[in-house]
């Protein structure tokens, strides 16, 4: 069965073909029948969703305009905050907390495009984490095997869309929390420039480096919820005042006249030859064989260690001291270990911050966009440990981020696209200089049409 995208849905519902009521139904049906499964939601909104859809369908009933999105339903990854329910971001601590008195900015744009809010979705506790697998509400499980994660944080966002209990959703990314469940659920999925994005009414982790972005089933989906999501917010303090700059228009151009390099060094060792594989196929497709070296890109990973750790652990000492018991242990354990780094460590990472900025700054003056593996590894299973790459036994947990924490480390626009392969998917990274996000959307647009990436 071919899953519609979101685009194909909201011009059904445009051309009278299809209801928003029929649709909104329809996705809440396959919410309930197959969530046990794969455990993606921890509330669906079935009354005001159906709701949602009946306006909308009067509205073009009335011959009114309704927006580009009008009918398809959507979910957020539960640190978005949605009016009328408390904002978990999968803890059991937020639990107490009173509901929420309004949308997130984003869920506001969106809504506001006529998308059918359906509900909130699962994530590791406090989105610090690669794999949901949360001690409070459970494991999110792969669509492609239910026996393996989905990836973190955002890996409720991930497998509802795989699944195809909605079209798209919500997440966010910090070290690589929209990059890592995209590569292992196999569809696409866009972290913009940092700031780009108002975070306006989103549960943090780590200011510095909190990202949003959306997951769909085509890049013509990503580009047209970038599009409508951009706009400055002010009461996020780091959104940028740019303009927007839509995407959409600009996908049928394709590569032409990019220049295009393969990440070597460190983007080139510590995974599974398939993962190498998988970026070759790209690399080819592309008719690229450049390859380029991100200095220290290694060092970049541990300054984003040490940020996430430090930051983390800053925003939840006071629950630390009072509600220890209440975490996820191996959240609690990671945020403890933040709060005892010592303040040189973290005034070093953002030093050091500008000058890796500032070095990839310098490369991308001789390349538009640079290609890298999106995980290490494909979707490891539920409850695995540890993991061997190039010989070495590591943790799972802290190693699955390796190739997406460098990078979103400056705020890097990156989309992770599934390349079309036997077994379970793997993701490449496309990535461009900051506020680029056209170019990877146009790069990702030509190897959807020539079939080298697609949804399993």
């Amino acid at each position: 069965m071919t899953i519609p995208d979101a685009t194909q849905i909201a011009t059904a519902v445009a051309n009278r073909e299809v209801t928003a009521k029929s649709v909104t139904a329809a996705a809440l049906a396959r919410i309930a029948e197959d969530n046990q499964t794969y455990n993606c939601f921890t509330t669906v909104l079935a009354e005001s969703a159906i709701a949602d859809a009946d306006r909308i369908d009067q509205k073009i009933a009335a011959g009114e305009e309704v927006g580009a999105l009008a009918g398809v339903p959507f979910a957020v990854k539960d640190l978005f905050d949605v009016a009328g329910i408390p904002t978990l971001a999968g803890s059991k601590i937020n639990a107490d907390n009173p509901p929420a008195t309004e949308d997130a900015t984003l869920v506001a744009r969106l809504k506001q495009a006529g998308a059918i809010l359906v509900g909130a979705l699962t994530m590791d506790e406090f989105a610090y984490g690669f794999t949901t697998e949360n001690a409070h509400y459970g494991a999110t499980r792969n669509p492609h095997d239910l026996e393996r994660v989905a990836g973190g944080s955002s890996g409720g966002s991930a497998a509802a869309v795989a699944a195809g209990l909605v079209p798209f959703s919500l997440g966010s990314d910090t070290n690589g929390s929209i990059r890592v469940p995209s590569s292992f659920c196999g569809i696409f999925g866009l972290k913009p420039t940092y700031g780009r994005l108002p975070r306006s009414r989103t549960y943090p982790f780590v200011g510095s480096l909190d990202h949003l972005g959306p997951f769909a089933r085509s890049t013509r989906d990503i580009a047209l919820l970038f599009d409508l999501m951009q706009g400055y917010d002010p009461s996020d303090p780091v959104c940028t005042q740019r303009p927007p700059e839509l995407c959409l228009p600009e996908l049928a151009k394709g590569s032409e006249g990019l220049r295009i390099a393969i990440a070597d060094g460190y983007f080139a060792k510590g995974a599974e030859p398939e993962v190498f594989e998988a970026v070759q196929k790209v690399a080819e497709a592309l008719g690229v064989t450049e390859r380029v070296i991100l200095p220290e890109a290694h060092r970049a990973r541990a300054a984003a260690f040490v940020m996430t750790g430090v930051e983390g652990a800053n925003l939840h000492f006071e629950h630390l001291c009072t509600r220890p018991q209440d975490f996820d242990p191996a959240v609690r354990d990671r945020l403890l270990a933040g709060a005892l780094m010592p303040a040189q460590w973290y005034l070093q990472a953002q030093r050091f911050r500008q000058w890796f900025r500032d070095q990839v700054r310098e490369v991308f003056q001789s390349v538009d966009i640079i290609l890298a593996p999106a995980t290490p590894c494909v979707a490891p299973r539920i409850g695995q440990q540890t993991m061997v790459l190039d010989g070495q036994e590591m943790l799972v947990r802290p190693n699955i981020g390796i190739f997406t924490q460098p990078l979103s480390f400056i705020g890097l626009p990156i989309i992770s696209v599934p390349v079309k392969r036997e077994g379970l998917p793997l993701g490449v990274q496309i990535i461009a200089a900051p506020y680029q996000e056209a170019l990877v959307l146009r790069v990702a647009a030509e190897l959807e049409a020539k079939g080298v990436v697609s949804l399993s």
